[in-house]
């Protein structure tokens, strides 16, 4: 919370909330309590007027939570994209991403 205001008194347009303690947490309650510390973050910035984005870690298995965020406006996913499209091809590996997001 601290840092999200930091932000909004240096003028910051958008702030990327780390999301990679939830990515990697390994137990169901470490996961929660880091889907709910992302989305005060999420909530507080948005109400103080900065953009929220989201990204490290992100991929198919854990990305459709965070959609349930309404404030985040963009997820940083490149590096699993990548990784599903050397199976799938590009294309449709964006598309099942997109899937997840709407």
């Amino acid at each position: 919370g601290e840092i999200v205001k930091v932000m909004a008194e240096s003028g910051a347009d958008f702030v990327e909330l780390h999301t990679g303690r939830y990515a990697n947490a390994t137990r169901s309650k470490e996961a929660d309590a880091e889907f709910e510390a992302i989305t005060h973050a999420a909530k507080l910035a948005y109400k103080l007027g900065i953009g929220v984005n989201a990204g490290h870690g992100l991929n198919y298995r854990n990305i459709k939570r965070l959609t349930h965020i309404p404030e985040i406006v963009e997820y940083n996913i490149g590096h699993s994209i990548i990784a599903r499209a050397v199976l799938v091809g590009l294309v449709e590996a964006v598309k099942e991403m997109k899937a997840l997001l709407s």
